[in-house]
């Protein structure tokens, strides 16, 4: 009797469960993906990693279903609007700390918001230098391909030097971070296999310039004009980094002189009349 009684007992509980289709975890809000309520959170909601802290207040979370495709957009802008004030906070912090003395607590600090809302998007500090490696990376590649173009073949020496030397430099000074993330033992890896990348891609092109600039040079001494002239530039860049003002303008200056009397010895063998069309390269 006694197990039949204890039996009978135990199928109001289970019919319950069975009813309310619950699992494990659910009641107390503790499952995968659930909140205290035992719902389920979607990406760009809530509080889990990469939601938008403005989405878990937003007054317009819940309105007319014929208004629901408009609420992911605004939400996506907001959030994208907060990873750019991150990114830009986490550019000043690398800029004046160094990467090693940097901290998701001075990133938070400087864009104003709580570290909460900081590891709603990134995890760490290596995630928030990824992203911003990635992007700084991918403005770079834009500005040296609109440098080293063949049309400026047609230029003279110093104007040809102006063209493809004025946006690089003006892109670092104006990211300094970039420097800061592309240097260093203590960068991630995949910043660091990015910037070897892009070094091999500007020596190329840097080397496909001087060829079609000075198309009778052999190739070897092409291959030692364009490290040469790397280096030199680097270098120099160096320098026009660590100086502000009017005293940046006057190492600006210098470099181009420096370039310009490496460079020009070399261009009086270039063929008279020769134009960009002539010296092209596939």
């Amino acid at each position: 009797m006694s197990e039949a009684r204890a039996n009978k007992a135990a199928e109001p509980a289970q019919h319950t469960k069975a009813e309310t289709g619950t699992t494990p975890g659910a009641e107390a809000g503790t499952g995968p993906g659930k909140t205290a309520q035992g719902t389920t959170q979607g990406p760009g909601t809530g509080t889990g990693p990469g939601a938008t802290p403005e989405a878990a207040t937003d007054p317009e979370a819940v309105t007319d279903p014929e208004t629901a495709p408009a609420r992911p957009r605004r939400r996506q802008a907001r959030g994208e609007a907060r990873i750019a004030q991150l990114l830009e906070a986490a550019a000043t912090v690398f800029t004046t700390s160094g990467y090693n003395g940097a901290s998701t607590n001075a990133i938070a600090r400087e864009a104003g918001v709580s570290p909460g809302t900081l590891y709603q998007f990134f995890p760490n500090k290596e995630a928030i230098a990824v992203e911003l490696g990635n992007r700084l990376t991918h403005r770079w590649r834009e500005t040296y391909g609109a440098a080293f173009v063949h049309s400026h073949l047609e230029l003279p020496l110093d104007r040809m030097l102006d063209a493809i030397l004025d946006p690089l430099i003006a892109f670092n000074c104006e990211n300094p971070a970039f420097a800061v993330l592309t240097h260093g033992s203590e960068i991630p890896g995949v910043i660091s296999q990015e910037h070897d990348a892009l070094h091999e891609t500007m020596l190329t092109r840097t080397e496909e310039l001087i060829s079609g600039y000075l198309p009778d040079l052999p190739a070897d001494r092409v291959t030692r004009i364009a490290d040469t002239a790397f280096v030199v530039f680097k270098s120099g860049l160096d320098l026009v980094m660590a100086h502000d003002g009017p005293e940046r303008q006057a190492y600006i200056a210098e470099l181009k002189a420096v370039m310009y009397g490496y460079l020009h010895p070399l261009a009086r063998t270039r063929p008279a009349g020769a134009t960009a069309h002539d010296t092209d390269t596939p």
